[in-house]
């Protein structure tokens, strides 16, 4: 029989919504403050979500525990297969030192540590976001910085500032084609919307970048390549997105900002370059490009930057998933649990299907990609098995966090955890603009996923606009562009980050490094929601 959720179990609406959020009071207070290893503070916030969910909201034993497993499950499969594979490849690139050769070489391109930090946590980042998304970028682009010599702590903090304002379009606008299906709305309507959102950000965010890795006085010394990143990017996010639709408005937008800002470097270089070495003169410092040792370098990352690409169009996926596309619905829990009003307009049964996509995950072109280059470097099956058995080693704990964050995720949506907080949100009346934002980005802080947090709040952001009066399609919209900022602190992405670093047990340093950084970006994100809603002539930027 069906178990239908309670938003207010205790019949007091600020100690339910306190209940509800204590497991991720615990997840992120034990990261932060209690500096627990991140396996042991994912577990315990697993063991009170568990403990709230059948004590508190009353969820049958069994449907907690099959949810547990489910998320569980979906931590190993996508996410935690993205991240294996994705340090297989870093670990095969620096046993045969193709990594310290690409380091050696970016300086014919430029050795400025500001400039490569945008090429790659932003442009390159933005384009792994946009192709295949789910921890893809941070893994991969973490694991670069900390080639090029970035310190662990900048390596993961910047690459998950980085990758924020690709996110709403990631996986080929994987989270806005979701928002459109869960509320209804039109699609080209909430991807011009986003359109009308992001880019202010996506300008923003070179700067922003720049300012936290080496203060703003050394930003405004490269304020050329920061605004050509920036303007590159988000021009055509705006016109893709408005004119188009949301499949490509990333991919495109990535790739243009890439090309203007390695053509703007073979034409302009700051007067002095920022490195470890301290300031040197650009003309005494630049070396000469060996094309054929870089290329020989970039090839692993070119081949991998390809199949993602491919492995991301719609068309291959489906012909990956006619091949082999198990699904299993879980048997006590798919179509056993109710959304009730006012997070759905009715009663509606929540899905519950895990699907074994194996040969389209991810995950699985990373490998592939791993395996073609692994050839390519020389390297023999029995030694690329070897590495493999040592990368699982050392990513085990890694693994096993992102599936107790995952578990932990998926008790918190079926018990109804998510929508008790949702609601504290929406009774914000006139400054609902602002907080259902806000509500995006602990939607993505939640659950890791602008997708999940669309999918989780969408509806609930429809029918609050149209109770007050409000634009659903912008509050709608206001859901995904402001969880883009709840990326940088959702726990799996610090985990993919520090695991990417070899940084395994410094989560709580990351989040603190990234905390305020996601806070106030979210802020801004609001607070332009709030303009649009109510501040001519901002207001006129609003898809009715």
């Amino acid at each position: 029989m069906p178990w239908a959720q309670v938003y207010d179990p205790v019949n007091a609406s600020w100690l339910s919504t306190l209940l509800a959020a204590l497991p991720i009071v615990v997840l992120l207070g034990g990261l932060a403050f209690l500096k627990l290893k991140a396996h042991l503070a994912a577990l315990a916030g697993l063991m009170v979500s568990v403990l709230i969910s059948i004590l508190v909201f009353r969820m049958p034993a069994t449907k907690t525990l099959l949810a547990t497993g489910f998320g569980a499950v979906y931590g190993l499969f996508p996410i935690g297969w993205i991240i294996l594979n994705a340090i297989f490849l870093y670990e095969l690139c620096l046993e045969r030192g193709a990594i310290q050769v690409l380091r050696e070489n970016m300086a014919g391109l430029t050795s400025d540590r500001r400039l490569q930090l945008l090429l790659i946590a932003f442009c390159f980042g933005a384009f792994f976001e946009s192709a295949a998304g789910f921890g893809t970028p941070v893994a991969i682009t973490a694991a670069l910085l900390i080639g090029l010599g970035f310190p662990p702590l900048q390596a993961s903090g910047l690459s998950l500032i980085a990758n924020t304002a690709p996110v709403a379009y990631g996986a080929l606008g994987t989270p806005i084609v979701a928002l459109a299906a869960v509320t209804g709305l039109d699609l080209p309507k909430l991807s011009a919307m986003v359109g009308r959102q992001l880019p202010f950000f996506s300008v923003l965010i070179p700067f922003w970048l720049l300012a936290v890795f080496c203060g703003f006085r050394r930003m405004r010394e490269v304020w050329p390549a920061a605004l050509t990143a920036g303007l590159a990017f988000a021009i055509p996010q705006a016109l893709i997105a408005n004119l188009h639709g949301p499949w490509l408005a990333g991919v495109l937008s990535s790739l243009i900002s890439i090309t203007a800002l390695v053509i703007l470097f073979r034409f302009w270089q700051p007067q002095k370059i920022y490195s470890p070495e301290g300031f040197e003169k650009t003309t005494a410092s630049l070396k000469n490009l060996n094309r054929r040792a870089l290329f020989t370098a970039a090839a692993p990352w070119l081949i991998l930057s390809l199949v993602i690409f491919v492995w991301g169009v719609p068309q291959f996926k489906k012909l990956l998933d006619g091949i082999l596309s198990p699904s299993m619905a879980i048997p006590g829990l798919h179509q056993q649990v109710l959304r009730m009003p006012p997070v759905s307009p009715e009663p509606a049964a929540e899905a519950a299907v895990f699907r074994f996509n194996f040969l389209s995950f991810t995950g699985t072109g990373i490998l592939v990609a791993a395996i073609i280059s692994g050839l390519m470097m020389k390297f023999s099956l029995k030694r690329m098995a070897q590495v493999y058995g040592k990368t699982l080693r050392r990513v085990r704990f890694s693994l096993l966090t992102v599936s107790a964050m995952l578990a932990l995720g998926y008790i918190t949506r079926y018990s109804g955890m998510d929508a008790t907080l949702g609601l504290a949100f929406a009774r914000t009346g006139v400054l609902y603009p602002f907080f259902g934002t806000m509500l995006g980005w602990l939607g993505v802080a939640l659950t890791g996923s602008d997708t999940s947090s669309n999918v989780l709040f969408g509806s609930l952001q429809k029918i609050t606009a149209q109770q007050l009066g409000l634009s659903p399609v912008l509050m709608a919209a206001a859901n995904s562009s402001g969880g883009v900022m709840g990326k940088m602190i959702d726990a799996q992405s610090i985990v993919v980050a520090s695991t990417a670093t070899r940084w395994y047990g410094h989560e709580g340093q990351i989040l603190r490094f990234v905390f305020w950084h996601s806070l106030i970006l979210a802020a801004l994100v609001s607070l332009l929601v709030f303009l649009q809603a109510y501040v001519y002539p901002l207001s006129r930027l609003v898809v009715r």
